[in-house]
């Protein structure tokens, strides 16, 4: 649009005080304002409508060709402009709106946009200025009528009330937001952070934002209007005459940034969002998502009723340039308002372009004349629809200028390069954002015929660069936020009436092609939202799940034992899938069984795997634990094969007669013995029996090793209960019954020795036959073989670690301190290293009480003190040793058969 015409016509006056009559259709929101207008404007034999977006102008240019046919219809925004050669209808934004044309008829939307701080100077020149040859309607708010009066005191004003009631319902969660409802916020942040929240819970939204291109809006738009979601997250774009079925609108903020600071909203500013709910006669309502939102009961009585404070100001610059030097045009636009009423706008866009480029050497040296300064300010009406105003728009307006000043026309080189710069569709959402933004600029300058050769060779490829970006935002925008899924068997089942379901044999629920959920055993989980959308797709998922949780439980009956397996926290899995839980029972070996819940199982059922699952649980737990279970009551036979610990040892024995008979019972004290290893769940610490090992007749002896049970030094304990499994299943009972599940705790398979953790029980560790010593746990029978050889080499009194001991323990050297102190040896001494820079090799010996804490302490004086006094008896006390009862020589000796 060209600024500098001088030419008037019955379109645009110069006088305010025109002959013409006016009119003023004056309202709030859904009054039919809009309607009335595209009625009048088809009734005349031509007519031109300015609407405040290139959204709406488009919206409304549809509605006009429907009406009369695209050849007698235009439609000129600043990005695209579609002129037939008979067009008599024109849809305009008001920048856009072709001053120099005389129209019959000539409307004005959304006049009170006139107190915008951006764009309210454009408005209130449309007021002054547009006249049409036999009818001007001005369409607004009730809140600009005083203004109207003193601007145009012979226009006729009507004040229509809106067809509809709008009522303030208060707080809504975000979770309890019936269907058709719009979500405001004012920030793509928080837009993107409610839009996943709505997609999580209810199944998806559509989005509305003032940063979309109006193809993507429109597309965002059209995914709410046919029902696709429920649901519509916006900024307060959708404020300005975007009517959609919207029955509540809610606020998730009450604050937005003008531009400049944060502010909170004013209630017309809420009126004007709140209005798009309910629409004709159609009641709405409005509220706030959060306690803290709530809006004051003045706000409230003021929305509702539709009674606001007046505009106390609009927005004025001079239309009338002076273009004869720099500093004229300068001065006319700097020139003062008509009325005082009117603020007079300076730091517009334009303004801020041309001072910004004048100031540019090789600029300003060539703007001397009337035609490059009128050329300048036209290329300073270029948008820069990112809003940055970033150096990168000035460079782009100065690069636009000098071609055009040389040459007259933009290099097609040039507009070729900068357009393959944004002809890509990577990235995330904000850079396809960014793009469009970028791509609007330049639909606006191939819009200018006038500049550019083959105008409409590259109107098209930015408007199809345009449409690719918008449509691949669109995308983007739904598979972010809208669970596709439930969109097309929505789709389907609108078509249709009905659903196809199935079960793949991986259990995964297949509704018309589309995945909706998983039978895990017998329960059924949706991987749709449980939202509004998705009720009847899940139904229709839950018609086919009943004969295959039949056909499961019948499949369950009939597995054996051994389809059922523990899990470390404590369920039961069959087929790898949780069907029950493990609970404390009353005794260590018995756990109880709970069967996990599902709605698709009957009590019967319920009933019945339980009966299964008990009965595989006893079996599986007898299976692998069988030799402790014997423990509780201990029956011999004669038969019952050798130990194979003692088979290790290369005992053998002879069984006559006499000793068959001694076998078939044991003593009280094994006994005993036996069931605290039965309690131990097939160890138990030595030193921790009720009573001891000592003394035990030949024949206990004889009989605990048929019990396969191993009379260790340190631990008793039963070899084959040292296996993976059985650990394992050791490590589960202790952790049911005692409601303790120590993460990470349990020993990998094959492993001997693990590290402990503070925050784990010792009892947990013994529970599985490890023996903890020093900050390691290790394995009751290499606990054994550790304790043996150290037991060799204290005989001499004094010795040193060796890499025996560590590569049975898979200990270091401080970690093999640590297990020392705790087997009863002490640090006597420490000699120097053969090796350079190695610690002092520290030496050990037996010590009849060692205080850990006190061991520990002294061990951390090592440096300072070279010398230890030696804790062993002077050779004047020793005594006479006597052979330790419970050593591997001892066993061998007590239990050789005499022939």
């Amino acid at each position: 649009m060209n600024l500098s015409s001088k030419k008037q016509s019955n379109f645009r006056r110069g006088s305010i005080n025109h002959i013409l009559k006016v009119k003023a259709l004056l309202g709030p929101t859904n009054t039919g304002k809009t309607y009335y207008a595209m009625e009048r404007m088809l009734s005349h034999s031509s007519g031109i409508i300015g609407f405040p977006l290139r959204l709406l102008a488009r919206e409304n240019y549809d509605k006009a060709v429907l009406e009369v046919g695209k050849s007698k219809v235009a439609l000129v925004t600043g990005e695209e402009k579609i002129i037939p050669p008979t067009s008599k209808y024109f849809c305009c934004t008001v920048e856009a709106m072709p001053l120099d044309r005389t129209f019959s008829f000539v409307a004005i939307d959304e006049i009170q946009l006139a107190a915008d701080p951006d764009r309210g100077h454009i408005f209130t020149d449309r007021i002054l200025n547009t006249r049409g040859t036999e009818e001007t309607v001005l369409l607004g708010a009730e809140t600009i009528k005083p203004l109207l009066q003193k601007i145009l005191p012979n226009c006729s004003i009507e004040i229509r009330p809106r067809l509809s009631i709008l009522s303030y319902i208060g707080v809504k969660k975000f979770t309890r937001l019936k269907p058709r409802s719009a979500i405001v916020a004012f920030s793509i942040p928080e837009v993107y952070k409610i839009a996943e929240l709505i997609r999580t819970k209810k199944g998806g939204a559509a989005i509305v934002m003032g940063a979309l291109s109006p193809r993507t809006r429109n597309s965002q738009v059209e995914l709410y209007q046919n029902g696709q979601v429920d649901y519509l997250i916006a900024t307060d774009a959708i404020g300005m005459g975007l009517n959609m079925d919207i029955d509540h609108v809610a606020f998730a903020s009450d604050t937005k940034f003008d531009g400049k600071i944060p502010r909170y909203l004013n209630p017309p500013e809420i009126a004007q969002i709140a209005g798009r709910a309910g629409r004709h006669s159609r009641n709405g309502s409005f509220g706030v998502v959060e306690d803290h939102l709530k809006f004051d009961e003045e706000t409230i009585e003021q929305i509702e009723n539709h009674s606001f404070f007046p505009l106390k100001n609009i927005w004025w610059r001079n239309s009338e340039l002076n273009f004869d030097s720099l500093k004229a045009l300068v001065s006319s636009l700097e020139a003062y308002p008509p009325f005082n009423f009117m603020r007079r706008k300076v730091g517009a866009l334009d303004a801020l372009c041309l001072n910004h480029l004048s100031e540019i050497s090789s600029i300003k040296n060539k703007i001397n004349n009337k035609e490059a300064l009128i050329l300048l300010w036209d290329v300073c009406q270029i948008p820069d629809f990112s809003n940055s105003l970033s150096g990168v728009h000035f460079s782009l307006l100065e690069k636009t200028f000098e071609l055009l000043l040389a040459n007259e026309k933009l290099d097609n080189d040039w507009i070729k390069s900068q357009l393959n710069r944004l002809n890509r569709f990577d990235g995330e959402i904000d850079t396809l954002l960014n793009r469009i933004s970028n791509i609007r600029t330049w639909t606006f300058i191939t819009n200018r015929q006038k500049w550019i050769d083959e105008s409409e060779y590259w109107q098209n490829e930015a408007k199809t660069i345009e449409d690719k970006l918008s449509d691949e935002l669109h995308n983007r925008l739904t598979q972010r936020f809208v669970d596709k899924r439930i969109v097309i068997l929505n789709k389907t089942l609108k078509e249709h009436n009905n659903l196809e379901a199935l079960i793949r044999l991986d259990g995964k629920v297949i509704v018309e092609g589309e995945e909706v959920g998983l039978l895990k055993g017998f329960e059924f989980i949706p991987s749709l939202s449980e939202g509004e959308k998705a009720g009847p797709i899940l139904t229709a998922a839950r018609k086919i799940l009943p004969k295959e949780i039949e056909r499961r439980v019948r499949e369950l009956l009939m597995s054996d034992n051994a389809a059922f397996k523990f899990n470390i926290d404590g369920s039961i899995l069959w087929q790898n899938n949780k069907v029950a839980k493990l609970t404390r029972g009353e005794i260590l070996y018995s756990p109880k069984i709970i069967i996990l819940n599902s709605e698709f199982l009957s009590d019967e059922q319920i009933k019945q795997i339980e009966i299964r699952v008990n009965d595989a649980v006893e079996k599986n737990i007898e299976n692998i634990l069988s030799e402790a279970i014997n423990l509780k009551n201990p029956i011999l036979n004669s038969e019952q094969p050798i130990n194979e610990s003692e088979k290790q040892q290369n005992i053998s024995i002879t069984i006559n007669d006499t000793d068959k008979e001694l076998g078939k019972s044991l003593s009280g004290k094994a006994l005993g013995i036996a069931y605290q290893v039965y309690e131990g769940l097939g160890s138990a610490q030595t030193n921790n029996l009720s009573m001891s090992t000592m003394n035990l007749s030949e024949f206990d002896k004889r009989n605990l090793a048929r019990l396969r049970l191993r009379l260790g030094v340190e631990t008793i304990y039963l070899p084959n209960l040292l296996k993976p499994a059985a650990i394992k299943l050791r490590a589960l009972l202790w952790s049911v019954y005692n409601q303790d599940f120590p993460k990470d705790a349990s020993p990998p398979d094959g492993r001997v020795s693990i590290k402990t953790s503070p925050n784990v029980k010792r009892e947990f560790y013994r529970a599985l036959g490890f023996v903890p010593l020093g900050n390691l746990a290790l394995r009751a029978d290499i606990a054994e073989r550790l304790s043996a050889l150290i037991r060799t080499e204290a005989r001499s009194g004094q010795f040193r670690i060796n890499d025996m001991m560590l590569s049975i323990a898979g200990a270091t050297k401080i970690q093999m301190e640590e297990i020392l102190y705790d087997l009863g040896y002490s640090k006597c001494g420490e000699e120097p290293s053969t090796l350079v820079d190695q610690v002092p090799i520290i030496i050990f010996e037996k010590s009849k009480k060692v205080n850990r804490a006190k061991v520990k302490n002294f061990n951390k004086k090592t440096h300072k003190n070279k010398n230890y006094k030696d804790k062993r008896p002077s050779k004047t006390q020793n005594k006479e040793k006597l052979p330790d009862p419970l050593s591997p020589f001892a066993i061998l000796k007590s239990i050789k058969i005499k022939k």
